[in-house]
């Protein structure tokens, strides 16, 4: 039997409880003193943990920077899997977007330590497209990172817009035809096979 999940630190509780609210309602629409009341804390507690809403907002972003997932699935299904996420994630009634776009969005650009942050984040994405496109062989991976990252922001954009889930099956079927165009052979139902012209090292 697995022993019980240890209880959470104030820490941990001040930055789960500033996630929820700064992702669903705004950054700037609430302040330390929601958050502080919605755990039942002072605020001279929660600036014991942090000392101001600046730093709260970097440790908000900075849990809302996750890597990857490691997988031994083939790249390119890996790539196109990314745009079957986001349709889930559409879906769900608490998508509000990207935080990190969100974040810039209603700080500015002059908040060079959120740009930060978020410029790492996009980053940290677009460089996982480029090494899964490496490893197909792909001649330019660079640049159909980028444009696949295009992609994906592209679809959220949409989809916050219109409400469609479908932004993500619009924005995946423009990826396979630009993973097709790069020489990867991506069957009709989607299967990906192999990169013409390019012998993949085996798994």
């Amino acid at each position: 039997m697995a022993p019980p999940p240890a209880p959470q630190t104030m820490k941990e509780r001040i930055l789960q409880t500033a996630d929820k609210l700064f992702y669903l309602q705004g950054i700037r629409a609430i302040g330390v003193d929601t958050i502080a009341a919605e755990i039942g804390i002072s605020k001279r507690t929660l600036y014991n943990h942090f000392p101001s809403k600046d730093a709260l907002i970097a440790a908000y972003l900075e849990r809302r920077f996750v890597h990857a997932r490691p997988s031994d699935k083939p790249p390119a299904e890996q790539i196109l899997a990314t745009f079957d996420s986001l349709e889930r994630r559409f879906a769900a009634k608490d998508f509000r977007g990207c935080p990190f776009v969100n974040a810039v969005a209603e700080l500015g650009p002059s908040d060079r330590a959120v740009k930060k942050i978020a410029i790492a984040f996009k980053e940290s994405r677009r460089l996982w497209f480029r090494d899964r496109l490496t490893e197909l062989g792909v001649a330019d991976a660079e640049a159909l990172a980028t444009q696949l990252v295009l992609l994906v922001d592209g679809s959220i954009a949409q989809d916050l817009v219109r409400d469609d889930p479908a932004m993500a099956r619009a924005a995946k079927e423009a990826a396979t035809v630009l993973l097709r165009n790069a020489g990867v052979d991506v069957g009709g139902d989607g299967a990906v096979k192999h990169v013409k012209g390019h012998k993949r090292t085996p798994q």
